[in-house]
């Protein structure tokens, strides 16, 4: 940064120093005490002395709100940022961080945090303690678990998660009520998602059998060839008592978790008809149906309410 910057522009609020091949920045910023804006965008700092000594007792350390440092050469997150107390939005995608420290919780005013592109494995649950942030982005990252504690980010509207290696989300994420939008396309979770949701359409012969069996057509074994007949006594009935359809061969398969004695969890299987049969069982005509069945149809119920725009593919 050119010396007297300071003396040039005292009053100066917004400064963008982005894709100058900038190595690091000077003590010159450390005397902008109306600085509230700093873009550095792809640049080449990340190495030792890319910002100056003694940021945090610096005036700017109380005018910054907006800081933008993606498409740089950092590791981890320089200790002296988190002494930001006033910063509302930071950006570091694009870098080489590993991971999040725990004293990301300090940024209390924080409202926006951009660590997308990275190589960050874990969130540590610190994090939740952020009891302004809005929006936050870790795609494209190497993240295998949520931890249940992001669940008290109860202003959180918007929580980017694609391209990770996600293979289940916590329960506690329905505590999430403000969330307007979750990306979850490109992990296993959702690719395994996608993959069972697909569906073989019935052949003709079945969408035939299927009507016969709906409609209680009659019909004798002497009107059908005997192939045909035989084909009709196999026709099972759906699981949905509010379908009451029946399938032969194209099914959609269905894993229910069902109390077993009142000590277990058990996985099920369950066929049904049509992906549009997506609940196998209903507690107001099934005296079988568990506890914990209605529960999760309740919570999906309820995360579809205040789920507005789910992303996954």
């Amino acid at each position: 940064l050119p010396a007297g910057l300071s003396q040039w522009f005292p009053a100066l609020e917004v400064l963008d120093v982005s894709g100058t091949g900038l190595t690091e920045m000077g003590t010159e910023l450390l005397s902008l005490p109306c600085l509230h804006t700093l873009l550095a965008k792809n640049n080449r700092l990340g190495g030792p002395g890319s910002l100056p000594k003694g940021l945090e007792q610096a005036p700017l350390a109380r005018s910054l709100r907006v800081l933008n440092l993606s498409g740089n050469r950092f590791s981890e997150v320089p200790p002296a940022l988190l002494q930001l107390r006033g910063l509302r939005s930071l950006s570091l995608g694009g870098n080489r961080l590993h991971g999040i420290p725990p004293d990301i919780q300090e940024l209390h005013s924080l409202e926006f945090l951009y660590l997308g592109g990275n190589f960050i494995t874990a969130i540590p649950p610190e994090l939740a303690k952020l009891p302004s942030l809005r929006y936050l982005v870790l795609c494209d990252n190497k993240i295998q678990s949520i931890p249940p504690q992001l669940a008290q980010l109860h202003s959180l509207r918007s929580l980017s998660l694609h391209n990770n290696l996600l293979t289940y989300l916590p329960r506690e994420i329905l505590n999430l009520v403000h969330l307007d939008e979750l990306s979850l396309r490109g992990n296993p979770l959702v690719v395994r998602f996608v993959r069972d949701l697909t569906y073989n359409p019935p052949s003709l012969q079945e969408l035939a059998g299927r009507t016969i069996k709906t409609r209680n057509v009659p019909y004798a074994p002497s009107d059908l060839p005997e192939s045909l007949v035989r084909y009709l006594s196999l026709a099972s009935n759906c699981p949905n008592p509010k379908c009451g359809g029946v399938y032969f061969d194209s099914c959609v398969r269905q894993i229910k978790f069902v109390d077993f004695c009142g000590k277990y969890r058990l996985p099920l299987m369950h066929y049904l008809c049509s992906p549009e049969c997506s609940s196998p069982f209903s507690s107001a005509s099934q005296s079988s149906t568990s506890q914990s069945e209605s529960d999760s149809e309740d919570e999906a119920s309820v995360a579809a309410h205040r789920m507005q725009k789910v992303l996954l593919g």
